[in-house]
């Protein structure tokens, strides 16, 4: 296994600094300290923000192929300390060592990708002459970076949700200061350590600062900021929004995702892919499957076969590779959804396999029947519990998973393409994954929530685009008669 060191330096206007090693972050498995970051004050904020407007102007100017050459460089360096990152995932987060494995693989597609678009951020040209007023007028549009850029990751993903923030701000020419969450920075600081090897980005060009919550104010509600991309719950990302002023604000927030099983579906399939679903990462995943509507002509077998395939998941320390279930984030959070279970399984709900919690391990869990009003089903629960139900009408299904306060992504399982269709018009979510499950993401896709899970997309293209503003050009042609 790779080494961690024992402290690691925050990212100020593009220079490791060390101001301190005030945070303390543990291996989530053990509950030891593994290491300790430096923690950034207000007037460290300050700096940084001031950094990155300083680096609007030389950032914006950078050319297309310097912009790819950075992403390209941190793709190869991250390809070179692969072992290293997902290491790093195992301890800070938890994530189970294959889990942690296919995070940086991601990450390296999402920086490619973002190289790839650097050198494809187009304009139109727009032909004005609709009326005779407009005769002789020539119009083109281009888009332009935003300004700098305000960043705040979550923790269950340190390295891709990122690197979804700050590979397309590269390619679009942001500068950014960036916020990860305080029990997971590590992913990001080796992002800033690779981005700190470029000495063709200005001075200020990107910052990354560990920071508490009630430290980070000025990541909202600073002015000289021009756009917020948050990524975590709910409850803060809309406050934040309320606070931002008059930036540009994109929210990626949470879910508790539905996933329909028809009549025709291919269950071994649909088994696999559901189990991976609701219990990857312990399930705390904004898209992880939390609700399993099942047709009745199939839904005793299927049942049957979910329990079983739950049993067998091999849960315990995420640096083995037999592990599938890993720790929850903290012993706070696994106590809350064990709370919720138990007040599923109280109110009249069946609990199926799991429901059993020691520290922050807590089981797989099944439940069936689970009272509408209950938290298990109406909120996110963001940990290993999923919830079965059986239906006889597949437009009955589709108003069961539109009956949430979210809208994040939707799973279908049909061979029919009528229910597709009608599931693509009607589902109010930001996508519709058919036969897979919602948990399903590829990096270039736009991909992003409606109602409370949201607004604004990411996948790079899309991303550039909310980083960017569009500026007119209109020319008058001198007469030639």
């Amino acid at each position: 296994m790779p080494q961690l060191k024992d402290t690691y330096p925050l990212y100020l206007n593009n220079r490791a600094a060390q101001p301190n090693t005030d945070l303390e972050v543990t291996d989530k498995y053990t509950g030891k300290v593994a290491f300790r970051t430096a923690l950034a004050t207000p007037d460290v904020i300050e700096e940084a923000i001031a950094g990155a407007v300083r680096a609007a102007e030389p950032m914006a100017r950078l050319a297309s192929y310097e912009k790819q050459a950075v992403l390209q460089h941190c793709v190869e360096r991250f390809r070179e300390r692969f072992d290293e990152l997902a290491y790093a995932l195992c301890v800070e987060a938890g994530k189970p060592i294959n889990d942690a494995e296919g995070e940086v693989t991601r990450l390296i597609d999402t920086f490619r990708i973002a190289a790839e678009e650097a050198v494809r951020n187009y304009g139109e040209i727009q032909p004005l002459d609709i009326s005779a007023r407009a005769k002789g007028y020539i119009g083109m549009w281009k888009r332009v970076p935003i300004g700098p850029c305000s960043f705040i990751s979550p923790f269950n993903f340190p390295l891709n949700l990122a690197a979804h923030k700050i590979a397309p701000a590269i390619a679009m020419g942001c500068p950014f200061v960036m916020k990860p969450a305080s029990l997971t920075p590590l992913g990001a600081l080796i992002i800033g350590d690779v981005l700190a090897e470029c000495d063709v980005l200005p001075e200020g060009a990107f910052s990354i600062l560990p920071a508490r919550r009630d430290g980070a104010d000025l990541f909202t509600t600073d002015e000289r900021l021009k756009l917020l991309s948050f990524t975590g719950s709910d409850e803060v990302g809309w406050a934040l929004k309320a606070r931002a002023g008059k930036k540009k604000v994109v929210l990626e927030l949470g879910g508790n995702a539905a996933v329909i099983v028809d009549r025709d579906a291919d269950l071994d399939h649909a088994l696999e892919r559901i189990v991976f679903g609701a219990f990857y990462q312990s399930g705390q995943s904004c898209i992880g499957v939390q609700r399993i509507l099942i047709h009745e002509s199939v839904y005793d077998r299927f049942k049957t076969m979910l329990v079983e395939k739950t049993r067998t998941l091999v849960a315990g320390d995420p640096k083995d590779r037999k592990t599938f279930i890993g720790p929850m984030i903290s012993e706070k959070e696994a106590s809350r959804l064990k709370g919720w279970i138990d007040a599923a399984v109280e109110a009249g709900a069946t609990l199926l396999c799991g429901g059993g919690c020691e520290g922050n391990m807590l089981e797989a869990t099944l439940l069936e029947g689970v009272p509408e009003n209950c938290d298990a089903n109406r909120q996110e629960a963001f940990g290993p519990l999923a919830n079965l139900s059986s239906f006889t009408d597949f437009g009955e299904a589709l108003v069961r998973v539109n009956d949430s306060r979210f809208g994040l992504q939707a799973g279908v399982f049909t061979r029919d393409i009528h229910q597709v269709l009608e599931a693509w018009d009607r589902l109010e979510v930001g996508g519709v994954i058919v036969n897979d499950v919602p948990s399903y993401r590829v990096d270039n896709m736009p991909y992003g929530g409606v109602r409370d899970s949201g607004l604004g997309r990411e996948g790079i293209r899309f991303s550039m685009e909310d980083m960017s503003e569009i500026r007119n050009l209109v020319i008058r042609r001198e007469s030639t008669g």
